[in-house]
């Protein structure tokens, strides 16, 4: 982080410094803002605005460089950090963000630079370069022809496109690419404990928020161009919902209905999404585990079932999944295997995720998932259900770890999950029964694998 920090009181100033340090530290994106923007005492609104900022810059950062290039006889590469972070920020606004005057875009963007103490000479050519792309912006190509000899620009890593080339067709993956440099739509899950759906609809339209209930999720409410604080929407603090999509939603469902005095644990239970989940439709006398090993997840999930009101649901371990195994012999009825992996088929959410990662992690991933998914398959009762999940589109972390799991453990049984899910979901499946929607308008990509132990 430069050591401008200080002085950086505008949404511009904390975006720039939060692309700034996002570059140079690796750390994830919502890291990065949750420590550069939500920890500061800006307004709300800039606030959303610094936000909007940083993951727009992100997800179009292709197509601002090749503008920028067109604009500055200076090579990005030579370029500060700072320097061009500010440029990137200032052109995103003025190709963009239309309801920014082009004048406030400039005028904002070069006033956080000079607050940054940089020197004169660098301040008027931020300046002029800003000034120029604007002159000159209803002449500029649009992302889809500003590639080399008017190509599409991609704004994800060769190797990436070209592996969904490889698995969807070259359409499928177009389609997938221009969905993840669109701003996603916020999609709440509805608690069924705390208010029904068309309840939680009305209050939010009375606010005068556009709501449409989901495509596949009956239960989903999906809100169109919000952008301000989740946790200023009615009926958050009354823990009436919970921001989630409606593929993670489903996949709670994948067990069927849950067993009166049944066991049930969510091994990685993260920050708890799919946990307050499985806890809507916990009966009387049921135990609900969550295992997370990190101590800040492990906070937060608490604070999440204690908004939901689960907190008395369910037992939190702060472990990891194998020692968690070794503390006890406890047989589950079902377990959720919700696995870190890629991410890749939630781009859209989380944009730096493209630039984050590599071909080579993808084999690392498998490993861990595989460990992790034998651990859990040694927890579970015989004729229980083992669901495993990802949030990636790649088949190393997904069709093939579960069928290695299934290769090595002959006593489980791949079931289909078109079975447990809504009719509406049913086109999601895949010819083996496996839940693996690919990012869309109504959803991002997902992959579940419902597993019953036979003995």
């Amino acid at each position: 982080m430069t050591n401008s920090r200080k002085s950086v009181t505008t949404s511009r100033g904390s975006a720039i410094a939060c692309l700034v340090e996002w570059a140079e530290s690796g750390k994830p994106a919502q890291w990065v803002i949750d420590k550069g923007i939500h920890n500061t005492s800006l307004k709300n609104e800039d606030r959303q605005l610094a936000v909007r900022l940083v993951m727009g810059v992100i997800r179009r950062q292709q197509y601002l460089d090749i503008i920028l290039s067109r604009f500055s006889k200076t090579p990005l590469r030579k370029m500060k950090p700072l320097t061009r972070a500010t440029l990137r920020v200032g052109i995103y606004q003025l190709c963009f963000l239309d309801r920014i005057p082009d004048s406030a875009a400039v005028n904002e963007t070069v006033k956080a630079f000079k607050k940054a103490r940089q020197p004169g000479w660098l301040v008027r050519f931020v300046n002029g370069t800003l000034r120029s792309v604007a002159r000159k912006k209803n002449s500029l190509p649009a992302p889809d022809s500003a590639g080399p000899g008017n190509t599409e620009v991609l704004e994800h890593p060769a190797w990436l496109t070209e592996r969904w080339q490889r698995k969807f067709g070259r359409d499928r993956m177009l389609d997938i690419c221009r969905m993840n440099s669109r701003e996603p739509e916020l999609c709440l899950q509805v608690n069924p404990t705390r208010v029904s759906r068309d309840q939680l609809a009305r209050q939010l339209t009375l606010a005068g928020i556009d709501v449409r209930v989901g495509r596949y999720s009956p239960e989903s409410l999906v809100l169109t161009g919000f952008h301000g604080s989740v946790t200023a929407l009615p009926g958050f603090t009354e823990g009436k919902f919970q921001v989630q999509d409606q593929a993670a939603y489903l996949c709670s469902k994948l067990f069927g209905p849950l067993r009166e005095k049944g066991r049930y644990l969510d091994a990685c239970a993260g920050l708890g999404g799919k946990t307050c989940a499985l806890s809507f439709f916990l009966p009387p006398g049921a135990v609900l585990d969550a295992v997370e090993p990190d101590p800040r997840r492990s906070r937060l999930l608490v604070e999440n079932l204690q908004r939901m009101g689960f907190d008395s649901r369910v037992r939190i371990f702060q472990q990891d999944l194998q020692s968690f195994a070794s503390s006890g012999e406890v047989r589950y009825d079902g377990i959720l295997v919700d696995a870190p992996c890629s991410g890749t088929g939630v781009i859209r959410k989380h944009p730096d995720i493209r630039w984050n990662r590599t071909e080579n992690d993808l084999a690392v991933n498998r490993k861990t998932q595989g460990e992790l998914l034998q651990i859990a398959g040694s927890l579970l009762a015989p004729g229980g259900t083992l669901v495993y999940a990802t949030c990636s589109l790649e088949p190393e972390e997904n069709e093939q770890v579960v069928d290695l799991f299934l290769a090595e453990n002959t006593e489980y049984v791949l079931t289909d999950t078109r079975v447990y899910l809504p009719e509406s979901a049913g086109a999601l499946v895949n010819d083996a029964g496996m839940f693996s929607p690919v990012p869309s308008e109504e959803i991002e990509g997902f992959f579940a694998a419902r597993m019953v132990r036979k003995h």
